[in-house]
């Protein structure tokens, strides 16, 4: 039942033609990364990097780069989870299948890690060094872990019970930090091992952390997944794994899975941050140098045979967002049993994940009158925004089920089409100006800081949707080339952005006085005001992209007849969402020339990569 160690999945990925050896030499500071987004764009295997320039370990690339290959590494024990999602989400299904029970009863027990006094993960010490320096992108701040799996305790409660397993970024090398004594550790709002660090500067003691590369599979899943308070992510890892976890339990020290690849282990400094960064991240943008905890390095260990599994992110989608595609088939149906009243959720991949969620929820409200304004649903939206990393969400679109109850949330044209249709601008736009928002966001007012807001959607259409410009659309001078991205959907180029962060922008609400009274324009409720309207408008995922990783709610939304009434904002035509690149951005991702033309020359007839991309 399922693999206890990461070369059992190789091997058996090998075996099935689901895996491909690369053996020419090549190198971990771009080469790998680009090849690994080469191949998973293409569909293609896992990939084993077995000659890495400057490391003796092989490096394991794409193994989970499609939802297919995902699904069968856990094809022992997905029914197993889903019997037990099963039983959460209904209880009821006991009594009416037996069945459902009893199956779930052995699974149960693979919950429990098991405690063993010694593994294989012991086999060796290495130093940081010596690790694979794996570098994504040309402007990265040095090599970083890329699937770390990054183990802490409650200070005021140890042990795995009260243990979080987290996936958080890790530099190993560049900056300020010393070489093999010291690491980077970048955690975002609202993870774990925050939780745990507050707890170690309350009672005054040093937190110590141990990080774990490779081993069972679940294991990496685990680390990333939204699990129920009180669940170890290490008791996950086992019932997806089939197996008990197997943990070697050292005097005064943290678990170390037994079968894990490499574990770092350390304390995090607590009189010591150091700048971390930057680093290409799965906005598409680069995480710029911030301060982050340090964690001073104690030991490294391997395991005989080590394998460094990888991944790089950058523009979504990349293979995260097939990671993401599984955990939510594992995860979706227990999320109404969190949020009453949700019927289901999707955070849009090609917007960034967390920038932009749909949602469907009940309208239950004064069920005798009729259903005009959203009540239930803003309650709902509420719980969600408060919800885990769904918080993290600037664009949160709500619907209600009564009104559509085949509408697929994960259709998007359809589904922003619906919410377009129904909503009222002038009443169902809710705002919240100053608050937190994606450590990794840098639209907003500052790092961690931000807006949000509520598009509520209910009842009747509206409007039909235009797919034709009015013959009278005029645009204010400096705007140009208007672009259909969707139907009722306008991207419109503008000058480039010189506004102040948090100034209201002079061009963009000429734009708007230029728009009022256009006969035709309540078919088109949204205009995105871009850098390159051609460009945004050439595929929905571009779309996505821009209008949603490059605004912040309340600085960067306009609207055609804007006014203020009992503190609600609100416009009686278009909406108009500046999606402009501003002076505080990050910068986007841009690979290095010279290597792609090395990486094309190894995918050429005759070259060793021929035919994977």
């Amino acid at each position: 039942m399922g693999y206890k160690d990461l070369a059992s999945c190789v091997a058996d990925l090998e075996r099935t033609g689901a895996l491909v050896r690369i053996d020419c030499e090549v190198s971990a500071e771009l080469e790998i990364g680009s090849i690994q987004r080469r191949v998973y764009q293409a569909g293609g295997p896992a990939l084993l990097f077995t000659r890495v320039k400057g490391s003796s370990f092989p490096m394991l690339g794409n193994l989970f780069g499609t939802l297919e290959r995902t699904r069968y590494i856990f094809r022992d024990t997905l029914k197993a989870v889903e019997r037990l999602v099963k039983l959460k989400v209904d209880p009821r299904c006991a009594l009416r299948e037996p069945g459902t029970v009893l199956g779930a009863v052995p699974a149960a027990w693979h919950l429990l890690p098991k405690s063993v006094s010694d593994g294989p993960i012991l086999a060796n010490r290495t130093t940081i060094d010596q690790l694979p320096q794996l570098k994504s992108w040309p402007d990265d701040g040095g090599a970083f872990i890329t699937l770390p799996q990054v183990y802490s305790e409650s200070p005021a409660q140890p042990g795995v019970r009260h243990s979080n397993l987290g996936m958080y970024r890790v530099q190993l090398s560049g900056g300020e930090y010393r070489v093999n004594q010291e690491i980077g550790l970048h955690y975002q709002i609202h993870r774990g091992i925050g939780f745990h660090h507050a707890e170690a500067i309350e009672k005054g003691v040093p937190l110590r952390v141990n990080i774990f590369v490779g081993g069972a599979p679940s294991m990496t899943v685990a680390a990333v997944m939204p699990l129920p308070e009180g669940m170890p992510e290490l008791s996950f890892a086992g019932l997806l794994a089939g197996h008990r976890i197997e943990i070697v339990q050292r005097p005064g020290a943290l678990p170390i899975p037994a079968q894990a690849d490499f574990c770092i282990t350390g304390v995090i400094d607590p009189d010591k941050t150091l700048p971390e960064g930057p680093f290409g991240d799965h906005f598409g943008y680069y995480s710029l140098a911030h301060h982050f905890p340090v964690l001073r390095v104690e030991e490294v260990f391997h395991r005989d045979g080590a394998i460094w599994p990888f991944t790089t992110v950058g523009r979504p989608p990349q293979e995260d967002t097939s990671f993401g595609a599984f955990i939510h088939e594992l995860t979706g149906p227990l999320i109404p049993t969190v949020i009453p009243g949700v019927k289901a959720v999707h955070a849009v991949d090609a917007a960034g994940v967390h920038p932009l969620l749909f949602a469907v929820g009940s309208e239950r409200y004064v069920p005798y009158g009729e259903r005009r304004t959203p009540q239930e649903l803003l309650t709902i939206a509420n719980a969600v925004l408060g919800q885990g990393q769904l918080s993290l969400a600037k664009y949160l679109m709500i619907a209600a089920y009564e009104d559509a109850p085949r509408l697929d949330i994960h259709d998007i044209p359809a589904f922003l089409g619906h919410v377009l249709e129904r909503i009222d601008l002038t009443r169902d736009l809710h705002f919240q100006t100053a608050t937190t928002m994606d450590t990794l966001d840098y639209s907003g007012s500052g790092l961690n800081s931000g807006s949000k807001v509520v598009f509520a959607a209910i009842g009747e259409k509206r409007r039909t949707l235009g797919t034709e410009f009015p013959a009278a659309l005029r645009l204010a001078p400096g705007f140009s080339e208007p672009a259909l991205c969707l139907p009722g959907v306008i991207a419109v180029s503008g000058p480039a952005c010189r506004t102040p962060k948090g100034e209201a922008d002079a061009q963009v609400e000429s734009l708007c006085r230029a728009l009022e009274g256009v006969e035709g324009m309540d078919a088109f409720p949204l205009i995105v005001v871009c850098d390159d309207s051609r460009f945004t408008a050439a595929q929905l995922n571009n779309f996505l992209w821009v209008t949603f990783t490059r605004s912040d709610p309340a600085a960067d939304i306009y609207g055609v007849g804007a006014a203020t009434h009992c503190k609600q904002w609100g416009c009686s035509g278009p909406l108009v969402i500046d999606a402009r690149v501003k002076p505080h951005h990050a910068p986007p991702l841009i690979e290095d020339p010279a290597v792609e033309k090395r990486v094309d020359e190894l995918a050429a007839p005759g070259g060793p990569l021929h035919g994977l991309y």
